[in-house]
């Protein structure tokens, strides 16, 4: 049994207390207050229910809607198309809740001041965290500091408050967390300290920073876009300093695999660990045991029905670092799969299915797919995504995923501070050395510098950026793939000119060598076969055959109602208070 067991039993054995839901004005059926909140301990059993509801927990679709991949069925929101809820929505308060009924309650405790802010801490870390979920999703939101009775008229019924004003309530209960979390060498496995709090709230301040830059916004409240900014590098620098963590390579003993002779997974199997109670990479993680506590991310990995684009496949560098239709690069085009991956950044096979990398391990033995999935149910694009997915074929049945999860990764951090650094007009090499190029030494790739040459055919983010803020960009766009950042780094850069890269979403090129490569498997064209369309000269998978490719809905605008999600239409008819974000009044 793994070390990492205590704290998974002791959250089980929290979840009898916690499983209640909090969105009922009378938890106490389960327990009364009178017989509950007596020590430090009830505070803990408290908490641990809020870590199994408020914690990102494994999944093989994060990213899903956005430019790096192409769905089964196409996205609503993305192409504008998405109506007002009449309920749910994302417009919920249980989790809020469930925090502050312990923020009201945990005064009655008595005992050392350290041991009960240590939970106090966690609390307000997770009602943080909702709430800046929160924000993101709708912008000015109501700010709750208690758990609303049946009679609490004024607070049910109050109006929006601004963003900012809940941002800064969000950074109050993150730098209270920070205060009084454990550090991680004493902290109890996978329970939060305070370099988990250091990370969350280095990734609040580096998106509303940057938000508030590219979007022209003053700021309010005492924020501002280079304070923000300034706050994720010194909470980064923090981090790093600290000496605590670093960039590994995931282990093949530890995926439960071999990899092929001059084809290392490093970066691949990392995310298929049996065991990151020891990773030095894992800020923090959550822990799964065979028996005991599973996911299904193994299985979801293989049949998503999603597939990267051929816009995300063309970001990736050659692995000198050269942009790959600059000059000179030694590209060897798209013809087919081999060529594609030929000499580019290692990442981008250790990303695909291809043959160099083993798709299950059957009876000790390696096998591959004969090609990479492109069925219009699986594969979609001819990419098929396998991060997160395990050659061990144990870890496909049904509930039965036992590979940890990071929930806070260490080359996140280093990306935040090099992206600061660099807004900063501070990012020098040696910013990059400890930073970016801590990413590209665990794959063999090439390092960057201050002065990286200028990527001739560029993704048009409608504005220019330094070539180094650029770089910079493109190596968080392909090193934190479909861990459920891109859509909110493209928001944040105001960056959604990017959306009209037919690239974005189309698969991969139809060639006579792709014809010939698939015969047996799939067909390309036709009434019966795939579908492809002509772009540029060239012929590709096409998925959403409803669509054009300069369809209007994925252009967006400077005041586009999609930056926000609108209030479901239940809220605004209980609560005249509330009024609907811009542009979805009349939808």
């Amino acid at each position: 049994m793994k070390i990492k067991n205590i704290f998974i039993l002791s959250m089980m054995a929290g979840m009898t207390l916690a499983s209640c839901d909090y969105t009922d004005l009378s938890p106490q059926d389960s327990f009364t207050d009178k017989s509950y909140w007596n020590s430090a301990n009830d505070l803990k059993m408290y908490a641990n229910g809020l870590y199994n509801n408020m914690l990102a927990g494994p999944s093989a679709g994060y990213d899903g809607e956005s430019d790096n991949f192409i769905n089964r069925n196409y996205s609503g929101y993305l192409y504008n198309e998405y109506t007002v809820p009449g309920s749910g929505g994302g417009w919920g308060w249980g989790n809020v809740r469930s925090c502050n009924y312990f923020m009201q309650r945990y005064g009655k405790v008595s005992g050392p001041e350290a041991e009960i802010n240590k939970y106090v801490a966690e609390v307000r870390f997770f009602r943080a965290q909702e709430y800046y979920g929160k924000i993101r999703t709708f912008g000015d939101v109501p700010w709750y500091e208690t758990d609303l009775q049946t009679d609490s008229e004024a607070e049910l019924f109050k109006g929006r408050d601004p963003r900012n004003f809940v941002l800064k309530k969000v950074i109050e209960d993150l730098e209270f967390a920070i205060q009084w979390l454990p550090e991680k060498k004493v902290a109890e496995k996978g329970r939060l300290h305070k370099d988990a709090a250091r990370t969350q709230l280095a990734r609040v301040c580096l998106y509303y920073g940057t938000y508030m830059k590219y979007h022209h916004e003053t700021g309010s409240e005492g924020l501002t876009a280079e304070g923000l900014i300034t706050k994720a590098k010194q909470l980064t620098d923090e981090i790093i300093n600290s000496g605590n963590y670093a960039i590994v390579k995931g282990s093949d003993a530890g995926a439960g695999t071999k990899s092929y002779e001059g084809y290392p997974l490093d970066y691949a199997n990392l995310f298929v660990q049996e065991d990151l109670s020891d990773c030095k990479e894992a800020i923090l993680a959550r822990f799964y045991e065979p028996g005991i506590l599973t996911h299904e991310t193994g299985r979801q990995a293989g049949e998503s029905g999603m597939g990267l684009s051929k816009d995300f496949i063309e970001s990736f560098l050659m692995k000198d670092g050269t942009p790959i239709y600059n000059e000179g690069s030694g590209y060897k085009g798209d013809n087919e799969l081999e060529d594609e991956i030929a000499n580019r950044d290692p990442r981008l096979y250790q990303l695909i299915d291809n043959k160099h990398k083993p798709y299950w391990i059957r009876n000790s033995v390696q096998t591959q797919n004969p090609m990479p999935d492109c069925s219009a149910s699986g594969g979609v694009s001819g990419y098929p995504c396998t991060k997160f997915h395990s050659a061990d074929e144990a870890q496909y049945q049904a509930r039965n995923t036992t590979y940890d999860w990071f929930i806070y990764r260490y080359a996140e951090v280093l990306l935040i501070n090099a992206e600061a650094n660099a807004e900063l007009g501070t990012c020098t090499q040696a910013v990059l050395d400890k930073t970016i190029n801590q990413l590209r030494d665990r794959v063999g790739m090439a390092h960057l510098t201050v002065n990286p040459v200028a990527d001739q055919k560029p993704i048009n983010y409608g504005y220019q950026l330094s070539n180094l803020l650029y770089e910079i960009r493109r190596e968080r766009r392909i090193e934190l793939v479909n861990e459920g950042f891109r859509m909110d780094d493209l928001k944040r850069w105001n960056a959604m000119k990017v959306f009209e890269n037919p690239l974005t979403v189309l698969g991969i090129r139809i060639t006579p060598t792709v014809e010939k490569q698939y015969k047996g498997i799939a067909t390309f064209g036709g009434e019966n076969g795939r579908a492809v369309i002509e772009y540029n000269g060239k012929t590709y998978l096409q998925q959403y055959t409803s669509k054009a490719l300069d369809d209007p809905g994925l252009k967006w605008t400077a005041n586009d109602r999609r930056w926000l999600y609108p209030l479901p239409i239940d809220q605004l008819t209980l609560n005249k208070n509330l009024t609907q974000n811009p542009g979805w009044d009349d939808k």
